[in-house]
């Protein structure tokens, strides 16, 4: 089977990510801008958040005091969670924690069957990835990870294997 391609939403939410970590000075695209850019621009991503609308808006308020003092921890340091190693070939400029969750994200779009990768399948792969930025804000947000796991897992079936939550 052909690798699944992002489809339209996932390569605007891509694109966007990128353009907010040159626009904040980060050397890597990490996770937390993955899924701040996949929260605006993915109507299905924002529809399996648990919690709905209000949890949303919370996500959102903290990943845009990222650039304002949240985020600044961060600031220089490459996001290195415990993902497995990227594999050559990958499109540089991401973290090694955002590229893995791409590298997951298309192992699921592959279960499904799926022609088209999509922000469901990145979210999942985010949400699988326990030590990544990404997950740091879903928790401070007050988000359920394991909720959300759960509500993916409704969407779009069981996640692969490869796709576990890592400790």
């Amino acid at each position: 089977m052909e690798e699944p391609a992002p489809g339209r939403e996932l390569a605007a939410a891509l694109a966007v990510a990128r353009r907010r970590a040159t626009r904040d000075g980060d050397g890597q695209t990490d996770t937390a801008h993955l899924l701040h850019a996949l929260l605006e621009a993915d109507p299905a991503v924002r529809d399996a958040v648990p919690g709905g609308p209000h949890q949303v808006a919370r996500l959102l308020g903290y990943l845009v005091q990222r650039a304002i003092g949240y985020g600044l921890r961060w600031k220089g340091a490459v996001e290195e969670s415990g993902a497995p190693p990227v594999p050559p070939g990958t499109a540089p400029g991401w973290s090694p924690a955002a590229a893995g969750a791409l590298r997951l994200a298309r192992a699921r779009a592959r279960t499904r069957g799926a022609a088209a990768l999509t922000g469901p399948d990145v979210l999942g792969a985010l949400v699988a990835d326990p030590r990544c930025r990404a997950v740091d804000v879903l928790r401070r947000a007050g988000a359920d990870t394991a909720a959300l796991a759960v509500r993916l897992e409704e969407i779009q079936g069981p996640a692969p294997a490869e796709c576990a939550s890592r400790p």
